[in-house]
């Protein structure tokens, strides 16, 4: 978060993959404005439930139940100020991402995060953190 914290207060923000809402719920609490997150399961959506009404943010959140390359290819450029993606290792599943927002950019900064050994197209700024990579791209 500290990479992208100047970007934070006041955007909309997009959790992809959303887990139980970490991405989302700590850039709401750096200033963003409204995080958007999706996520398909049941289990993680309990938890991600939980942990908005636990920080009371439930009038500046918007959870969608589903796929999230589904949803992600359905958006339209410019839709989100900052957009988070932490999708399970292995399936190729953070490429697929990266493609579909260099080919329609939903949001001005796209951080995914992936394995450190996974090649994921030109053009973005990676950090490495052990096993983990994230590489942000800018639009």
């Amino acid at each position: 978060m500290s990479i992208v914290q100047l970007e934070l207060p006041g955007a909309r923000v997009l959790d992809l993959f959303a887990g139980t809402g970490a991405l989302g719920l700590e850039a709401l609490s750096r200033g963003a404005d409204h995080a958007d997150f999706v996520e398909s399961d049941p289990r993680a959506l309990e938890v991600l439930q939980d942990n908005i009404a636990a920080l009371r943010a439930e009038t500046r959140v918007t959870v969608h139940r589903g796929d999230a390359i589904a949803h992600a290819s359905r958006l339209r450029p410019d839709s989100y100020t900052l957009a988070f993606a932490d999708p399970p290792y292995r399936l190729g599943l953070a490429e697929k991402l990266v493609s579909l927002w260099l080919g329609t950019p939903f949001s001005a900064i796209f951080g995914v995060e992936h394995e450190a050994t996974e090649a994921l197209p030109e053009g973005g700024d990676r950090r490495r953190y052990g096993d983990t990579a994230i590489t942000f791209y800018r639009h």
